[in-house]
């Protein structure tokens, strides 16, 4: 393979353990807020957290795979990923749930804007079967902002 080419390898295995990251942080995340929600619309983002936290978790060990498909090293610890996401931590217990709201939707527009991103560097590596992976993930991490933004009002 070219030169090139394993410019383009090393490129989407870089992206593709960054989105493994950022799918660890974001599930985290949304599971933090799906224990701490508080207030009027407890029931129905108690639910809609756990929904969208058990889809990032179902995309985590596909996205892994992909990277060893690559003939590449995955993530092998927290700080790795913690190094690698670009999710911002939330420790708080407090947050009031518009907040939780706001995040998970900001967090998830960026995961859209990284995963459109990341289809340039599938295509550009020749990796079919990852770019076609991409519009899935990509549709379903648009879904989770449409039904985080219906919330925000």
């Amino acid at each position: 393979m070219a030169s090139t080419g394993d410019n383009s390898k090393q490129a989407l295995v870089e992206g593709l353990n960054g989105l493994l990251a950022d799918h660890f942080a974001l599930y985290i995340k949304t599971k933090n807020f799906h224990w701490h929600v508080k207030g009027p619309r407890f029931r129905d983002l108690h639910l809609l957290f756990d929904e969208q936290a058990v889809q990032i978790q179902g995309q985590i060990d596909i996205i892994a795979e992909r990277v060893r498909k690559n003939d590449a090293k995955t993530l092998t610890s927290l700080s790795s990923i913690m190094a690698a996401t670009s999710v911002a931590e939330e420790n708080s217990t407090e947050v009031d749930a518009d907040a939780m709201v706001k995040q998970l939707h900001d967090d998830n527009a960026a995961l859209v804007a990284s995963l459109k991103a990341l289809k340039e560097a599938a295509d550009k590596a020749g990796d079919n079967a990852t770019d076609g992976l991409i519009d899935d993930w990509t549709d379903m991490a648009e879904e989770r902002v449409w039904f985080l933004k219906s919330f925000l009002g």
